[in-house]
């Protein structure tokens, strides 16, 4: 393939891979899916059922494509062709490889690549509401949060701490966006989840009961031993700045606030998520 570098026909015939493309300028044709196109660029590419996103570093690439993900291209280091990213290219099958030196990449992408490798994926359908929620019995909603490393926190605190799905409103961040994937370490793709528009009714439908995370005069603390003999929680989580709407608070089962001490009155929704999602964990 036109592109295909010397010092790699060695590590390209014992994997029999020979997509690998050495790039020399940022005009390079396939690579715009990896510099001059926006997160939106990405997410409504052709159509919305064909959407891209990048995840970023050996290991989240690894969980995507462990979890079922499918790679369109790779951008890469030259360094790490044999090294840090030999694994996935051998999972990636025939798809471009597109790779330079590292100040070529980072004029590229406006970063440094981390640990030196972007997968392009493709985005996949969102999954129907009851495929999150059928067999759920803690599931944390999402409600207008909008700043990814939040998002991104959200998400891991949800997979390392047993929750079993995550649901967003159409206000908040798209978790497939670059940082939140970064910042999640992954678990975007550890745990299922898609959108809702209007979980209070809908929860209520699946059986769960929903607790607002909020301070408001008649919240109960989180400790409470009535929230944890519910079989089916509904945890809700709002925006970083105002917190959940009056209306959304007012129609939840459960009202319920995490104790302070100092004087500090609030947590960042991220670390909130993870007091919460600890505390209503279901007890096996």
């Amino acid at each position: 393939m036109n592109g295909s570098y010397n010092y790699f026909n060695n590590f390209a015939t014992q994997t029999a891979i020979m997509n690998i493309i050495e790039i020399k300028s940022l005009n390079h044709p396939g690579v715009e899916i990896f510099s001059t196109l926006t997160e939106a660029q990405l997410r409504n590419r052709i159509d919305k059922q064909n959407g891209i996103f990048i995840a970023e570093s050996p290991k989240v690439i690894n969980t995507a494509l462990c979890a079922g993900y499918k790679p369109l291209a790779l951008l890469c280091e030259r360094k790490h062709i044999a090294g840090d990213a030999a694994d996935i290219i051998a999972k990636c099958g025939e798809i471009p490889i597109y790779t330079g030196g590292r100040e070529l990449l980072a004029s590229l992408t406006g970063y440094t690549l981390t640990r030196g490798v972007l997968c392009a994926m493709q985005r996949p359908n969102p999954l129907p509401l009851e495929a999150v929620c059928n067999n759920a019995k803690r599931i944390a909603v999402i409600d207008g949060v909008t700043d990814t490393t939040n998002i991104g926190a959200i998400f891991r605190s949800a997979a390392a701490l047993g929750i079993d799905g995550v649901l967003l409103t159409p206000t908040s961040c798209d978790p497939l966006n670059r940082r939140a994937i970064r910042v999640s370490m992954g678990s975007i793709f550890l745990v299922p989840w898609t959108w809702i528009e209007k979980p209070m009714e809908q929860l209520h439908d699946f059986g769960f009961r929903t607790v607002a995370m909020a301070l408001t005069h008649n919240s109960i603390s989180i400790d409470n031993p009535q929230l944890m003999a519910e079989q089916r929680l509904a945890i809700i989580m709002g925006t970083e700045g105002d917190g959940l709407a009056k209306e959304t608070i007012s129609a939840a089962d459960y009202v319920v606030r995490i104790p302070m001490s100092h004087g500090v009155d609030s947590l960042n929704v991220a670390a909130a998520s993870a007091v919460a999602f600890w505390q209503l964990r279901t007890i096996n």
